[in-house]
C-alpha cells in the first residue's frame, strides 16, 4: 500500500463524511437560523424553543436521509472492501 493509496482513501472517508452528515447539518442550520429570526421578531427568549423544534426537525430530516445516507456509507465501505481484495490477490 503506497502512500498516495492512503491518501486516496482518506480523501474518500472525508469526501463521505461530509455527504453523509451534511444535509442533516443543513436542515439544522436553517431551522435554527429561521428559530432564531422568529425569536428576534417576537422577542420570545425561551429556550425550549430552540431545542424542541430542531430536535424534531432534525429527526424528521434523518428518517427521510437515512436511505441517501446508508447507501454513501455502503458504496465507500465496498470500495475499501474492493481494495483490500485487490491487495491481498
Amino acid at each position: 500500500m503506497t502512500e498516495i493509496m492512503v491518501v486516496e482513501i482518506g480523501k474518500n472517508a472525508i469526501f463521505t463524511l461530509l455527504l453523509v452528515v451534511g444535509p442533516l447539518l443543513l436542515v439544522a442550520m436553517i431551522i435554527g437560523l429561521l428559530i432564531s429570526l422568529f425569536q428576534t421578531l417576537t422577542q420570545i427568549q425561551e429556550m425550549t424553543l430552540v431545542f424542541v423544534p430542531k430536535i424534531l426537525v432534525v429527526f424528521i430530516s434523518l428518517i427521510f436521509f437515512l436511505p441517501f445516507m446508508i447507501e454513501q456509507l455502503r458504496t465507500f465501505t465496498n470500495g475499501l472492501f474492493d481494495r483490500m481484495i485487490a491487495l491481498g490477490a
